[in-house]
């Protein structure tokens, strides 16, 4: 149960004075629907109004802060010209423009014959002072009120920056003071605030500093939620290790078999990842895995071995993959070395229907299949095992926390192999999972050649059309690939679509189309033509950026790569370049280029280690953006940092287990507060998360 002194933080915004239903609905929209929402959500800027020149001193361009006298008003003889009230000091005057105002209440706040203090930007306008639509007005009692530094919130249309600073204001008085979790020694030496106070001067920044990471209230917040992570992690570890597991230990016959019939050899990384693989497989308690491998680097073989291993001991094992089209890509691929092991595998979809359906449902209960490969579908209520022994779930990310979950359960102390083509930095995997078991393929396949990444402006986008021509007459294929623009599906459909159709123009029926709008059929019908080169052009969006493999393409046409991360980049890459043609990445932008994206398109010329890449991917961009803010299963960190806060990831990670090898059950006093921080947090949901892989 959640402790009481937190239950006003968990309340709904609606509860705070002056929240109505509109205002609830635009505040929810930036920072969510609850008042700890609102406390998480930090200035992203500051306005210093305390700058109070005389009219004649004001700088151009500065925010001031002025006490004027108003001398008189000009109302505007058309509408679109501006409502003029003009002021003075004893050292010259000055004109308030505003445009569509109400006379009314313009007469109400600038009385002339009185003084009043005004803030806003100050231009020049025809040679004289001007604050158009100034922020403020106010009485000269009320100056010292306005002669402030103010912070700046993320906002939406509709809100202001008055509304939402009442509303977390409000939130802020929400807040009582809770018992210390962390370390008094690390307190002292950091300097650090309380948590209560820590809040209070993050929300009150009196200058730039107070908005960096490294500032004493920040870095403070940043902890206790690092903190609350690893400690939730480690509880789940610990939890694991009392899990009942079983022992898949075979001889490795099965495994001999097919890596006698493989038409090549396994990367010393493969090799690698096995052995590990095996010993886990191979212990009492139950595995729970990350095979990391950029791309192209062989999850998929290492992911049959392992599954052999289980069929071997008289279990059976599902691979689960996001996309119907990846599943039919890892069926056939496992099935063409499988079936010389005599392991029965089977592809289950939501297109498996009637009759068929149902015979492979039953031939899986009754434990005919050894390997069944499949979608979402795989962890329907009427699909049940006999003996469910491992499950391996490809780009992990891409699935719910129940939905996996739902398939663990399936069997009796399932291992786990969780498979992601996405190489996560250290720091995000320490962040995100704590020290879950990783193994990695780095090394590349024997003969796999490296592509030339080249990056151009798009107005030249007739000689890239030129090149293509050429190398289709000799018999390349090509991906062109079209962003998601603004995060708007229709705005992605109309470009892709719109390529199309300009494709179509200068190379007819060679040019197929895929996209997340179209139907099923549709999608596995164009990537056929594809796949069977009857197209040769293949225009998409990033719904081909994991798993399809189209060894005979060759070149690969990104449009607007400014718009795309630096991993998914390196992701769309990874698709060529897995036949024997030269490989060629074009990466058109729209220039001129900003810093960040010179920065993530020089990097990718570079180098094509995609770890690397997701080093600099974290160093160029913020931890949420490189994971997506959608990877469902992932820790969403609000206040943490990376790679500004990677020291204090790695002290509480330390001060975690310090705790847990001192309290395991936190029934100290410490251990109580440490309580409260995880339900603070919210992080013993996190424990679910991560039990499910």
């Amino acid at each position: 149960m959640r402790p009481e002194s937190l239950f006003p933080l968990f309340s709904d915004i609606n509860a705070l004075p002056g929240i109505g239903p509109r205002l609830k609905t635009l505040v929810e929209r930036v920072a969510g629907p609850r008042i700890v929402d609102l406390i998480w959500t930090l200035p992203t800027g500051l306005i210093d109004r305390r700058y109070s020149p005389k009219i004649a001193d004001a700088a151009s361009g500065k925010i001031a802060t002025i006490t004027v006298m108003i001398d008189s008003h000009e109302v505007p003889g058309t509408p679109k010209r501006p409502y003029r009230v003009i002021c003075s000091d004893d050292s010259g005057s000055m004109t308030l423009a505003f445009f569509n105002a109400r006379k009314a209440w313009l007469e109400a706040a600038y009385p002339i014959g009185q003084q009043r203090v005004v803030s806003g930007r100050v231009e020049e306008f025809q040679g004289r002072r001007q604050i158009t639509h100034p922020d403020f007005v106010a009485t000269p009692e009320e100056a010292e009120s306005l002669r402030t530094v103010q912070p700046v919130y993320p906002l939406t249309e509709g809100l202001t920056q008055h509304a939402m600073k009442q509303a977390i204001d409000a939130s802020l008085d929400r807040t009582v003071d809770l018992p210390e979790w962390v370390d008094q020694t690390l307190v002292s030496q950091r300097r650090w605030p309380s948590w209560r106070a820590a809040l209070q001067l993050a929300h009150r920044p009196q200058g730039p500093s107070d908005l960096t990471s490294e500032s004493l209230a920040r870095s403070r917040l940043a902890y206790d939620e690092l903190l609350a992570t690893q400690l939730a992690l480690l509880l789940v570890r610990e939890r694991q290790r009392r899990i009942k597991g079983r022992s898949l230990a075979g001889s490795g016959e099965l495994q001999q078999r097919i890596l006698d019939s493989l038409p090549f050899s396994l990367t010393d990384g493969q090799r690698t990842a096995l052995r590990e693989i095996n010993a886990d497989m191979h212990a009492p308690t139950r595995m729970t895995r990350m095979l990391q491998g950029d791309v192209g680097s062989g999850k998929t073989v290492v992911a049959l071995l392992a599954m052999a291993t289980a069929a071997e001991v008289g279990g059976q094992a599902a691979l689960m993959a996001p996309t119907e089209l990846l599943a039919q890509q890892h069926f056939e691929t496992i099935r063409r070395f499988a079936e010389v092991a005599g392991l029965r595998v089977e592809l289950l979809t939501s297109r498996k229907r009637g009759s068929g359906r149902k015979a492979l449902k039953a031939a899986i209960e009754g434990g005919d299949v050894s390997i069944i490969v499949g979608t979402h579908a795989l962890f329907s209520e009427d699909v049940v095992f006999r003996d469910l022994a491992l499950v391996i779930i490809d780009e992990q990310h891409r699935f719910g926390v129940q939905q996996r979950l739902a398939l663990a359960s399936k069997g009796d102390g399932v291992d786990t192999l969780t498979m992601t083509a996405t190489p996560i930095p250290r720091t995000m995997m320490l962040a995100a999972y704590g020290d879950i078991e990783t193994s990695k393929l780095i090394d590349k396949p024997v003969g796999r050649k490296p592509v030339d990444t080249r990056a151009m402006p798009m107005d030249r986008l007739y000689s890239v059309v030129a090149s293509v021509k050429r190398r289709i007459a000799n018999g390349s294929q090509v991906f062109w690939i079209c962003p998601l623009i603004n995060d708007s599906d229709a705005l992605d459909l109309t470009a892709a679509t719109k390529r199309h159709a300009w494709l179509q123009q200068e190379f007819g029926s060679k040019v197929a189309l895929v996209h997340g709008k179209m139907k099923a059929v549709e999608k596995d019908a164009a990537m056929q033509r594809f796949i069977n080169n009857d197209a040769a052009i293949l225009v998409a969006t990033t719904i081909v950026e994991v798993g399809v493999d189209v060894p005979n393409a060759s070149i690969m046409i990104v449009e607007h790569a400014e718009r795309f991360g630096l991993a998914q980049l390196h992701q769309l890459r990874g698709r060529i370049g897995r036949g024997t043609r030269k490989s060629f990445c074009f990466l058109l932008y729209d220039a001129p280029l900003g810093e960040m994206a010179r920065a993530r398109i020089d990097v990718l010329r570079k180098t094509s280690d995609g770890f690397e890449i997701a080093d600099e991917d974290l160093r160029l961009r913020e931890y949420g953006e490189v994971l997506g803010t959608q990877q469902s299963g992932m820790p969403a960190f609000k206040l943490a940092r990376f790679p500004e806060h990677s020291d204090l990831l790695e002290i509480a990670r330390s001060d975690a287990r310090v705790a847990l090898d001192r309290d395991p059950d936190l029934l100290s006093d410490r251990g109580e507060a440490l309580r409260r921080l995880l339900y603070l947090f919210e992080r013993e949901e996190g424990v679910r998360m991560i039990l499910s892989g």
